[in-house]
């Protein structure tokens, strides 16, 4: 069974790229169009790794993070945060919340599957 990967992000161009570029990559994927969507998903059916965009409707990607690392049960999940808040204080903001990784937009394809790989290699 391949690793699977849930991408929560609510800008629909974002999701069709990254859903195209980790399925050719052969990972499983699902999408959360929100953080409620994502945070529902996670607890129902824990995915190996979250793309997880910060600014989202009804629950934003930094209260998604703290929720999934602050309950044992999930902690395994990697998180890796994509977005275009790139400024220092939200990469720290993020990292303290329990993000693996932090990437901002725009992104090389060609990094974010390495840096996916390599999260995915370490769990």
């Amino acid at each position: 069974m391949g690793r699977r990967i849930l991408i929560a992000d609510d800008e629909p161009n974002i999701v069709i790229s990254l859903e195209y570029l980790m399925k050719r990559e052969g990972f499983e994927v699902s999408i959360a169009e929100d953080g409620e969507q994502a945070v529902a998903m996670i607890r129902a059916d824990p995915p190996d790794l979250v793309i997880l965009d910060v600014m989202m409707p009804r629950r934003n990607g930094f209260e998604v993070c703290q929720e999934i690392k602050s309950d044992p049960k999930l902690q395994s999940v990697r998180i890796l945060m994509l977005t275009a808040k790139g400024r220092e204080t939200e990469v720290t903001k993020g990292l303290a919340m329990g993000a693996d990784a932090y990437v901002t937009k725009p992104f090389s394809t060609k990094e974010l599957v390495e840096r996916v790989r390599a999260m995915l290699a370490d769990a």
